[in-house]
C-alpha cells in the first residue's frame, strides 16, 4: 500500500506517457495517409536541411579563404603559406576526426551501404556519432576546395542512410511493422538535390535490391528532398527562383548540327577509354596501400600527418602563380563546372559576351588549349592520390567535372580545325562539355543516369540525345572484359561482402 500510495505522488510514468503519446500520433496521422509516407517526407527534408547547411557552411569557410588570399596580395611567400596550410589544416582536422573518434567514417561510404542492402549487417555504419564526425568531415573535405578536387554525394549518401536508419526505427516504434530495409532504400534518392536522377541512380548502383514497388516512394522523397533545397535556396538568397542547379544559356533553335552526332560518339568513346585508364590506376593505388608496408604503417598510425601531407603537396602544385595558373585553381568546384558549360567559344570569343570564365582559365593572347590540356593531365593522378585520403570524400562529382573538361577541349579543338564553316559559329563548346560530363562519369561508375542527371542539372534538354548515346558508348566501352566500376573495386579492396555479380569482376582482377 505505501508503494502504491508514493507512486500516486510520483506522478504518471514516462515510459507510459510517451507510448500514449505515440499512439495518438499513429492515429491521426495513419488516419490519413499512413504513417510511413510522413517519414518518407521527413527523409527528404531532413536530407536537405543537412543538405543546404553544409553547403551553407563550405560556402563560408571558402570565403573566408579567398578573402584571406586576396588581402595578401604582394606578399607571395605569405599567399604561398596561405593557400596551402589551409586546406592542410582542414584535411588534418577531417582525417583526425574520422581517426581518433570513428574510423567507419572515412572514405565514400557507397560500399559499404551496398553491402548493408545486401543483408550484411553493419553497425557501426549506422551509428550517431558515425553520422556527426562525418558531417564534420565531409565539410572540412568539403572546404579544402577543389585543391584536393573531392565531391560530396558519396558521403552525403552515407549520412542521409543514417538518418533513414533513424526514422526507420521511429516509425517501427510507432507502427509496429520493420520499415528499417525500405528506409534504407529511400535514403539514396533525396541526396543529389534532384526529383528523377536520385532515383534512377540509386537504381543502377544499388541494382537487385530495388524493387518496383519503392519507386514511388523513392520519388516522393526524392521531391520533398529537391523543393526543400531549392527553397532553403531562393529564401537564403542564394537563387532568385526556383530553377536549374547550374545555369546555362544553350540555343535551342540550333542547338547542334546533325552531323555533330559523330562527334558526340566519338566523344563518348573516349571518355570510356580514359574512364578505363582512371580506373586502371585507382585499382592499381588501392592495391599499393593494401600491400605496400610503409603505405600500410602510415594509413594506420599516422592518418593525420598523411592527409596534411597529401593536401599540402597538392596544394603547392595548384599554386596560382605557379602551375596552378594554367588550371584554374581559383575556381571552386561549382565554378569549376559553370565555366567548362559556358555556352561561348573561348579560341574565338563573340563580340558582347562576357569574357569572364575565359580569364579564369588563361590569359589574354594565350591559348586555351594549354590550360585544358594541363587540367586534365593533373587531375588525373592527382584524383587518384586524392582517392587515398582517409577523410569522407565524395568521387561522383570529380568525374563529372573532369568529363565536362574532356568535353570542352574536344569542342574548342572542333572549332579551332573548321573556321569559316556555316555552323562554326554556332558550335557550342558548352554542349559538348556536358555530354562529356555525363559520359565519363557514367563510364566511372558503370550508370546511366548521369545522362538524365546533366540534363536535370542544367536544364538543357535539346542535348539529350547526344547526352545519351555517349554515356552508352562510354559505359560500353568501360564495362568491357568485366571491369569493376569505381565503387565495385572499392568494395573488393576492402574486402566486403559482394554480390555473386562482382565474382567475375573479381577473377579477372588482380587484386
Amino acid at each position: 500500500i505505501e508503494r502504491q500510495t508514493s507512486n500516486l505522488h510520483e506522478g504518471p510514468n514516462p515510459v507510459v506517457v510517451s507510448a500514449e503519446w505515440l499512439l495518438k500520433l499513429r492515429c491521426c496521422l495513419g488516419a490519413a495517409c499512413g504513417m510511413e509516407w510522413f517519414a518518407y517526407a521527413a527523409l527528404g527534408i531532413f536530407t536537405a536541411i543537412l543538405s543546404f547547411l553544409m553547403d551553407l557552411s563550405v560556402t563560408k569557410l571558402l570565403r573566408a579563404h579567398q578573402w584571406l588570399y586576396a588581402n595578401l596580395e604582394g606578399h607571395t611567400s605569405l599567399q604561398f603559406f596561405c593557400w596551402t596550410l589551409y586546406p592542410a589544416c582542414l584535411c588534418a582536422v577531417a582525417s583526425s576526426f574520422c581517426h581518433n573518434i570513428c574510423p567507419s567514417s572515412t572514405g565514400s561510404g557507397i560500399p559499404e551501404v551496398r553491402t548493408m542492402l545486401a543483408g550484411f549487417e553493419l553497425p557501426p555504419y549506422l551509428s550517431l556519432t558515425n553520422m556527426f564526425i562525418k558531417f564534420l568531415g565531409l565539410t572540412c573535405t568539403l572546404a579544402a576546395g577543389s585543391t584536393v578536387f573531392l565531391g560530396k554525394v558519396g558521403p552525403f549518401v552515407h549520412i542521409s542512410t543514417m538518418v533513414g536508419a533513424y526514422l526507420g526505427k521511429l516509425c517501427t516504434l510507432i507502427q509496429s511493422s520493420a520499415l528499417d530495409f525500405e528506409f534504407l532504400l529511400m535514403t539514396w534518392c533525396p541526396d543529389l538535390q534532384l526529383s528523377f536522377t536520385g532515383v534512377l541512380f540509386s537504381v543502377e548502383v544499388m541494382s537487385s535490391h530495388f524493387a518496383l514497388k519503392h519507386y514511388c516512394p523513392c520519388f516522393f522523397s526524392a521531391a520533398c528532398g529537391a523543393l526543400t533545397f531549392r527553397l532553403l535556396s531562393v529564401w537564403s538568397g542564394d537563387m532568385e527562383t526556383l530553377r536549374a542547379l547550374f545555369k546555362t544559356n544553350f540555343s535551342t533553335d540550333f542547338p547542334f548540327c546533325p552531323l555533330e552526332i559523330l562527334l558526340f560518339a566519338v566523344l563518348g568513346v573516349f571518355c570510356g577509354a580514359v574512364s578505363c585508364c582512371y580506373l586502371f590506376c585507382h585499382r592499381w593505388i588501392l592495391r599499393f596501400t593494401k600491400t605496400n608496408q610503409i603505405f600500410i604503417k602510415i594509413l594506420t598510425t599516422e592518418k593525420v600527418l598523411y592527409s596534411s601531407m597529401v593536401a599540402f603537396l597538392l596544394a603547392t602544385l595548384t599554386f596560382p602563380k605557379s602551375v596552378g595558373q594554367y588550371m584554374a585553381s581559383q575556381l571552386t568546384m561549382r565554378q569549376l563546372l559553370t565555366s567548362l558549360l559556358d555556352n561561348s567559344q573561348w579560341s574565338a570569343p563573340p563580340q558582347n559576351t562576357s569574357l569572364q570564365p575565359l580569364l579564369e582559365w588563361s590569359s589574354p593572347g594565350s591559348p586555351v588549349y594549354l590550360p585544358l590540356a594541363v587540367f586534365l593531365l593533373m587531375k588525373m593522378w592527382m584524383l587518384v592520390l586524392a582517392c587515398t585520403l582517409p577523410l569522407p570524400a565524395g568521387y561522383f562529382m570529380p568525374a563529372f567535372i573532369y568529363g565536362a573538361a574532356l568535353g570542352r577541349l574536344l569542342g574548342e579543338g572542333v572549332a579551332y580545325v573548321t573556321p569559316g564553316q556555316k555552323w562554326d559559329m554556332r558550335l557550342n563548346p558548352g554542349g559538348y562539355a556536358l555530354v562529356g560530363a555525363a559520359a565519363f562519369s557514367g563510364a566511372v561508375t558503370h550508370t546511366l543516369s548521369p545522362a538524365l542527371l546533366a540534363v536535370e542539372l542544367t536544364g538543357q534538354f535539346s542535348h539529350a540525345v547526344p547526352v545519351l548515346l555517349a554515356t552508352l558508348l562510354a559505359n560500353g566501352v568501360a564495362r568491357a572484359r568485366q571491369r569493376p566500376s569505381f565503387y565495385d573495386a572499392i568494395s573488393i579492396s576492402k574486402a566486403l561482402p559482394h554480390l555473386p555479380s562482382l565474382a567475375k569482376a573479381l577473377s579477372t582482377e588482380d587484386f
